[in-house]
């Protein structure tokens, strides 16, 4: 089975503040807005990374799943990690398997022709959001529906970062939360540093404990950079400066790679 990290959603009391910082940083530009994230009172921002995406969700209303998020983790932070999977039969499977291991769909999308969503559920999956979505193209590297389809390559900006490899997540048990995750992706479990690593297609996914006193989430990203002073400069300006290998932006560990 192949899983592609194809997007990376982090979540913002404000929207265009994050967007913002997201651009000034790292040199990407927004290519995308989906006015269909509305039905769950948010509103949204795509920005490319590669060949790969960093959405930005912010809540327009109260109430909102997202804005319990932002209240639980104490302010913007990771929320979902979002895959593409080749076939609608490795997507039943990874919800059978997630099933077997009591983890809930929280939402499923099969309306829209040739795009089908699956979510998994944050509580069941401690950390974020497990989404692996089902493109009838199943080009991992082009088409993506949430960004519109295929319009979006003319907004890559490959200066200062050239894609991600890896997400974060913190929780309180890695290694049986790092379990769970490989189950439903169909993946072992390997280590990396003493830290329990699953491998999709393109990206790690990192499992860690939490240290930052934020409790459970999405609490990091690795990037590939290809011009770190940039980076770093306008980091310091924004106050997003924590180390020449690491900057924090939207509530989030950005290690460059």
């Amino acid at each position: 089975m192949s899983i592609q990290l194809r997007q990376i959603a982090l979540v913002a009391p404000q929207l265009a503040s994050a967007v913002d910082d997201l651009s000034t940083i790292f040199g990407i530009e927004v290519c995308h807005v989906d006015p269909g994230v509305g039905i769950w009172g948010l509103e949204n921002s795509l920005l490319p990374v590669g060949r790969n995406f960093l959405e930005v969700v912010a809540p327009v209303k109260d109430g909102t799943a997202a804005s319990r998020y932002l209240q639980r983790r104490g302010g913007a932070g990771g929320y979902m990690v979002i895959c593409q999977t080749e076939t609608l039969a490795n997507q039943n499977a990874c919800r059978q398997r997630a099933a077997a291991v009591g983890v809930r769909v929280a939402y499923e999308d099969n309306e829209r022709e040739g795009f089908r969503i699956m979510q998994l559920h944050p509580r069941d999956l401690e950390a974020a959001f497990f989404e692996i979505d089902w493109d009838v193209e199943s080009d991992f590297t082009g088409r993506w529906e949430p960004a519109g389809g295929s319009g979006w390559t003319s907004h890559v900006r490959t200066e200062r970062v050239s894609g991600f490899t890896g997400v974060e997540l913190q929780c309180e048990d890695p290694a049986e939360l790092a379990k769970k995750w490989a189950h439903i992706a169909d993946v072992p479990v390997t280590s990396e540093n003493d830290h329990p690593v699953i491998a999709l297609n393109n990206a790690r996914l990192r499992f860690v404990g939490i240290e930052d006193g934020r409790g459970p989430g999405l609490g990091g990203v690795d990037l590939t950079v290809d011009d770190r002073d940039t980076i770093l400069a306008q980091a310091k300006k924004r106050n997003a400066y924590i180390s020449d290998d690491q900057v924090m932006v939207c509530g989030t560990r950005f290690y460059l790679l």
